[in-house]
């Protein structure tokens, strides 16, 4: 099978994975090998020396979102501090405050490890694209600024010394402390290369069909006939959840494509500045992502999301060529002096999303079992500490991240099909029409708004 990203092409693993056959005994079952599945993994070990846990993985180690992202890595659980503060105004502080103490201690964690992911504490630049981005950066800059949040505000000039180009207006800086920069499959391959040498058995190329209890444990079942009895369970499938159907109404699986350049060369390097090598995001509502790769070449996503009938989701969508070409022309809009510049490496991946833009945690098998998705883009850092509520929601029923709203409160399902497609294409019209009037939000949005629902980006 080719490599599902840029990141997977060169990549050694560090152990070959079993695949299940047979009977395994476990104490707890973890369902995908993702971000969450082995950050979960580690916990559990890291609380309970000597616990037997397996992770069952469709694919590979990170072969959904948590391999084939951007490589940002930020300190925030809530899609950006102001949705966070729209949905949990009581708890921001505190979730600002774990925000930044989970990224930290994940840094210490992957250095005393010894797992290399190309970390860079970059920090990042969110560019108004559009004369009317600046007053809301402006806005947005005071909020966070009252709740202690260090951001810096850049005028155009600022901005466009930073990294050159002409499209900026303006600027808003967090520092390396609430974003950082690496390599999502360098990543996942070293959280699982640490979580086997604990003794963790992570089972590639198996298919889970089914989930049922058994007895007082639960029973997870391959494809291929082999199963898991473990006591506990914990799901961890993100976007590739419609396996199960009591997730289906808690997301929606929308398409996100991304390409990496050539390397750049010196005289190209040093046409657009970038001195400082921060992550970039633009201010509209279908933004873009852009970064620079350790070797010097530019990674571009975002701008669309695409919705498949049915929640869909599979190798055959991730290739989408009407959306590489549009990416190429707002790239050659933003970097003209990079104009004949080369995409080699293109893929898309499916980002699960709630209603609410975070994170949600569920219970399953009568309480055997926990549910985790819904990071809507941003579980890069925010699965660490998800892994951390899952694994407590088993075994810690005393921990105090079981009292914040943010893992108690259950978001809004999505309809069925068709409404479903319907509501999901309404939203991005309105969002589209939003970027096209000057930021000016339709009835539809401000709705939206006033019930607590997501879709501000």
């Amino acid at each position: 099978m080719s490599a599902p990203s840029f990141w997977a092409a060169p990549l050694q693993r560090p152990f070959d994975a079993e695949t299940l056959s047979g009977t395994v005994d476990a104490d707890v079952a973890i369902v995908g090998a993702g971000l969450t599945g082995l950050w979960a993994a580690l916990h559990l070990t890291e609380a309970h020396p000597g616990m037997r846990v397996a992770v069952v993985e469709q694919e590979e180690v990170g072969f959904g979102a948590s391999g084939r992202n951007g490589g940002f890595c930020s300190a925030d659980f809530t899609h950006g501090f102001l949705n966070g503060l729209r949905h949990f105004p009581d708890e921001i502080r505190e979730l600002d405050r774990m925000g930044v103490e989970n990224l930290r201690d994940m840094i210490v964690f992957l250095d005393r490890n010894g797992i290399d992911c190309d970390l860079e504490a970059t920090g990042l630049l969110k560019v108004a694209d559009q004369p009317h981005h600046v007053a809301e950066l402006a806005a947005a800059a005071e909020t966070m600024r009252a709740y202690d949040v260090p951001v810096r505000l850049l005028d155009r000039d600022e901005a466009q010394a930073e990294v050159h180009s002409p499209v900026w207006h303006g600027a808003l800086e967090l520092p390396g402390t609430r974003t950082v920069l690496l390599d999502p499959a360098k990543l996942c391959w070293g959280l699982a290369r640490v979580a086997h040498e604990r003794g963790v058995r992570i089972f590639e190329r198996s298919r889970v069909r089914r989930v049922a209890r058994d007895g007082f444990g639960v029973r997870v079942v391959a494809a291929g006939g082999g199963c898991v009895r473990a006591q506990r369970l914990i799901v961890a499938t993100s976007a590739y959840s419609r396996w199960l159907r009591g997730l289906r109404p808690r997301f929606v699986p929308v398409y996100d494509y991304l390409m990496v350049s050539e390397p750049l060369t010196p005289a190209q390097r040093e046409a657009i500045g970038w001195r400082r090598r921060q992550g970039l995001v633009d201010s509209s509502n279908r933004f873009h992502y852009f970064r620079l790769t350790p070797d010097d070449r530019i990674l571009w996503g975002g701008f669309d999301a695409v919705y498949h009938f049915g929640s869909r989701v599979g190798p055959a969508l991730d290739q989408r060529p009407q959306t590489f070409a549009v990416l190429e022309q707002q790239f050659a809009a933003t970097f003209p002096q990079l104009a004949g510049l080369r995409f080699p490496h293109r893929w898309g991946g499916a980002i699960d999303s709630t209603m609410r833009f975070t994170v949600v945690f569920g219970t399953l098998l009568g309480g055997r079992g926990v549910s985790v998705l819904g990071y809507t883009g941003h579980g890069v850092g925010a699965t660490r500490w998800a892994a951390q509520v899952a694994a407590d929601m088993l075994l810690a029923p005393d921990s105090e991240l079981l009292r914040l709203r943010i893992v108690n409160a259950p978001a809004l399902p999505f309809p069925p099909e068709p409404l479903r497609a319907a509501a999901v294409r309404l939203m991005q019209r309105e969002l589209e029409r939003a970027d096209g009037a000057g930021g000016r939000r339709g009835p539809v949005l401000r709705t939206l708004d006033r019930l607590g629902i997501g879709f501000d980006s």
